[in-house]
Formats: C-alpha cells, sequence, structure tokens
C-alpha cells in the first residue's frame, strides 16, 4: 500500500510536469511559425528545416498534452475522467478552467488529424486548420494557470508571464518587417499589448488570490473545511513542527467501479489547530483498503495557505503523508488513529516535520 501511496504522488508530479513542459513546447511552437511562416527569416537555417522543427515542436507538444492527460485520469484524487479531455465545460472539477483545456487539445487534434489528411482535403482547408494552433496556445495557458494547485507559485507565473511576453514579441517583431498595410500592423500591435495586459490583469485578480480554488469550481468535497482564524496573529507564518491531539469522523462511500473511498474529516485540537481531511481510494481488502490514490488537504489556523498533498505511507492506524502549500513550504505529517466502527468517531494524535532538503 505504501507503494501505491507513491506511485499516486509520482502520478500528481507527473500531470503538473506534464502540462507545463507541454505549454512551453506550444509556446515554442508558436514563436517559430510567427516568425517564420509571416515574414521573419533565419540565416542559417533552410526554410524545410525551420518548417520541420516546427512541426516537431506541435507533435511533441501534443504527446505532452496526452501524457498529461492520461496521468490527470489515473491520479484519481480530482474527479475528472477520458470524456472531460475532449467534452469541454462537462467536467465536476473546475469546469470553465479545465474545459479550456479539453478545447485546446480537441484544436490541437485537429491539427494533427488534417496534416495527416492534407493531401486529400487540399492545402487551402489545411492552412485554415492549421492557424488553429495559435487559437490554441492562449487557450491552452489560460487553462494551465486556471486549473491545478500551482497559480500562485513563483515557477509557474515565470512560466506563463515568460510565454506570454515571447509570444507577445514575436507578433510584433513579425508585424514590423511584414509587409502587412500600416492600419494592419498598427492594430496587430496594440493587440500585442493589450491582449496581454487583460491576461494579467485576469492572473492577478483571480488565480492569485486567495480561495480561487473555491471560486474556480473545484468541488466542496476537496476543499477543507475552513479552519479557525486567530485574531492575535499579525503576519501569517507557516506553522513548523507541531504536535496536536486530533479528532474527527471516518465514511467510507463505494465507487460504482467496486473501489472504496474512505474520508477522514479531523480537526486538530492543539496549535496550530484548523483542519486536516485525508481522503484515501483503493480496492477492499481484509476490511481495510488497498490504496490507489489518496489526498490530503490541510488548512492550519495560522496561515491562509492550504497545504496539499498526497499519503506517502498507510500501516493499519499509522498514516504518513507529504503536503506543500503554494509557496512550496513543506511537512511530513504522522497520524496515529484510533476508530471506532459503531460511531465512526476517529481520535488521534498528529505531528508535524518540516522535511530536509534530501529527505524523502
Amino acid at each position: 500500500m505504501i507503494a501505491a501511496a507513491s506511485n499516486a504522488k509520482e502520478l500528481w508530479y507527473l500531470t503538473r510536469g506534464t502540462g507545463v513542459v507541454a505549454l512551453l513546447l506550444l509556446t515554442a511552437s508558436v514563436v517559430l511559425g510567427v516568425t517564420t511562416t509571416l515574414g521573419a527569416r533565419l540565416r542559417r537555417w533552410p526554410r524545410f528545416a525551420v518548417a520541420g522543427v516546427h512541426r516537431n515542436l506541435t507533435l511533441l507538444a501534443i504527446a505532452f498534452v496526452a501524457v498529461h492527460v492520461v496521468t490527470t485520469v489515473a491520479d484519481g484524487y480530482a474527479p475528472i475522467h477520458l470524456v472531460d479531455a475532449v467534452v469541454p465545460f462537462i467536467s465536476p472539477y473546475r469546469p470553465v478552467w479545465l474545459g479550456l483545456g479539453a478545447v485546446a487539445f480537441d484544436l490541437l487534434l485537429a491539427i494533427v488529424v488534417t496534416s495527416l489528411l492534407r493531401i486529400r482535403i487540399g492545402l487551402r482547408a489545411w492552412r485554415a486548420v492549421h492557424v488553429l494552433a495559435y487559437i490554441a496556445w492562449p487557450v491552452a495557458l489560460v487553462h494551465s494557470l486556471g486549473t491545478g494547485s500551482d497559480p500562485r507559485t513563483a515557477w509557474l507565473a515565470a512560466v506563463g508571464v515568460g510565454s506570454l511576453v515571447l509570444v507577445a514579441i514575436a507578433v510584433v517583431t513579425r508585424l514590423g518587417l511584414g509587409p502587412a498595410p500600416r492600419k494592419v500592423r498598427l492594430a496587430g500591435v496594440v493587440a500585442a499589448v493589450v491582449v496581454p495586459l487583460a491576461l494579467l490583469g485576469w492572473y492577478r485578480a483571480g488565480p492569485l488570490t486567495h480561495g480561487w480554488a473555491r471560486r474556480a469550481g473545484t468541488p466542496a468535497s476537496l476543499i477543507a473545511r475552513p479552519a479557525m482564524r486567530s485574531t492575535a496573529l499579525v503576519t501569517p507564518k507557516p506553522p513548523g513542527a507541531f504536535r496536536s491531539a486530533i479528532a474527527g469522523t471516518v465514511s467510507q462511500h463505494p465507487e460504482p467501479d467496486g473501489k472504496l473511498t474512505v474520508l477522514l474529516d479531523l480537526r486538530l485540537h492543539d496549535a496550530p489547530r484548523g483542519a486536516l481531511r485525508i481522503d484515501l481510494r483503493g480496492i477492499p481488502s481484509g476490511g481495510g483498503v488497498s490504496l490507489t490514490a489518496s489526498g490530503v488537504s490541510f488548512v492550519p489556523a495560522t496561515t491562509d495557505s492550504v497545504y496539499e498533498g498526497h499519503v506517502i505511507g498507510l500501516d493499519g492506524n499509522l498514516v504518513a503523508a507529504d503536503v506543500a502549500d503554494a509557496a512550496g513550504d513543506r511537512l511530513r505529517l504522522t497520524l496515529t488513529l484510533a476508530m471506532d466502527s459503531g460511531t465512526n468517531a476517529v481520535r488521534g494524535s498528529v505531528a508535524a516535520v518540516v522535511p530536509t532538503g534530501g529527505e524523502e
């Protein structure tokens, strides 16, 4: 079961990593497409070589998107299914922002299909569909910032803003070197400035603000109950190492596929206080669960941050989990639990330590 928990954690990191790499590859493809097919020239590379790199970047981006989709579904923590990757706006998890990812994926699939049928459909039709790549990029960018657990981290902000700036520079460069009429070039430059500023404004007012997960449409079952706030604190701080008594409830929810979800809703009685939720999903085995996926959400009362992560160890009534907040502050939680099967009550203790750099 410990190995299964580790696999779930690896899927979570793989989902995040492949999504970011896909965005970077798609950004590179768009920049190369704008600067080469619309007027700019590279002295050292012949046109056919540039076209080959552009095509391969797009195909590689699609491959990473496919892995991103598969690992997201396999992770099982959020209610996301394969159909949500191709049919937009139907998922119960952040439907708008996840739906934009499905739109971008569908546009990329259309490019692949029409490229394979290029001879049959004709060059004009293929070029018309190929323009969809430029539409897929901003849609994918908004999806990456509006979905997931990293919108408030500095590294994802750097990726998103950097991609936006690169594409804006590419468009302005193309307009400056291209043969388009002056009015068209002026309108393009204005759009290249206004659209990024509008996206940055949305990003600051949306994903960067506290409570975005709830406003974005994350199901209430995945968000821990509001933590108790201490009015004596002036500056919220990460809780650091602590030990606290805990109490709460446990519930079991059979799934249609034969698996079982066990939910632990707990509250800390001692500092830093707050709420702790653990989701265990797996195959019923000997009165317990053979773990296949997990999720942990911890909201300490001493900070506005939400710590999220996965179970890394499960042995009877002992549970170990790694969690981190959006700023990258990590905690390793070790829980000792005692459950009353008659009342579904849970009591016990939780100890937290701050992992060192080499600790896994």
